[in-house]
């Protein structure tokens, strides 16, 4: 039997996503030549920056200060990346949690794609 699903309340959970997003991220055939080839992110300093990212937003706490659309500026992305990007974190999401900070989660997610896309004249 599945463990039931909660909502995301901690730190724990906000670790949990994000691992577990990221984690289809590095596999997917279209978002990890961006991340690895282009942004040559190295995931054991990017990953606590994305949990602190996503405290902040999610559960008002944490102490992340910087500007996310400033590292996407010089990637060759196209609004495939930001579809796909949104799908594998819904996905994600729906996997782990249920509640209203889950949703929360994914509407921000697509808020976030949405105006990155526009800033960078994607459609």
């Amino acid at each position: 039997m599945a463990p039931s699903r909660t909502d995301i309340r901690s730190p724990e959970d906000i670790q949990l996503m994000v691992d577990s997003f990221y984690q289809k991220v590095q596999k997917d055939a279209l978002l990890a030549p961006v991340f690895g080839d282009q942004a040559n992110v190295h995931w054991e300093s990017h990953l606590p920056t994305m949990y602190s990212f996503w405290e902040k937003v999610l559960l008002g706490q944490g102490d992340y200060r910087g500007n996310p659309f400033q590292k996407h500026i010089p990637l060759k992305v196209e609004t495939a990346h930001f579809t796909q990007w949104v799908s594998l974190f819904e996905q994600t999401v729906d996997d782990n949690f249920v509640g209203p900070t889950a949703e929360d989660a994914k509407l921000r997610a697509n808020t976030i794609a949405h105006i990155f896309r526009s800033k960078l004249g994607l459609k």
